[in-house]
């Protein structure tokens, strides 16, 4: 009986530093994808490379930070999946000098992933609502 105790107590404290160490890393990669967003846009800014490469950048930094949280079997965030895909879309667009008015659709676009999130999205833990 103490045997099966300990055994489920060491399971317990397995999981819970797990836990904390994927807690740990998630925070690091936010960390980093912060810092280089902020290099990023201060590079764009002092060789002036114009907003439609830097919007390109931003997006490929988004898209390349939720890569990375796959690679490490951390969940992607579909909100910053979305951002990133719509950055890149905006930076073309503007790279492209295309003659439609491209914020109006973006708009539309993200409200419309925001709404498909809520009702068909993963239900969020209570550990993680706050996040």
């Amino acid at each position: 009986m103490n045997d099966e105790r300990l055994d489920e107590q060491s399971t317990r404290n397995v999981e819970e530093e797990r836990a904390f160490h994927r807690r740990n890393l998630a925070r690091k990669l936010d960390a980093v994808g912060w810092g280089l967003f902020f290099i990023w846009v201060g590079i764009a800014f002092l060789a002036d490379l114009g907003w439609g490469v830097g919007l390109v950048g931003v997006g490929v930094l988004g898209l390349g930070e939720q890569v990375v949280r796959r690679r490490y079997d951390l969940s992607m965030e579909g909100f910053w999946v979305v951002v990133s895909f719509l950055f890149i879309v905006g930076g073309l667009w503007t790279l492209l000098d295309a003659q439609v008015a491209l914020v109006p659709l973006l708009l539309i676009v993200a409200g419309l992933a925001v709404l498909v999130s809520a009702f068909w999205g993963k239900p969020r833990s209570e550990e993680n609502s706050c996040n």
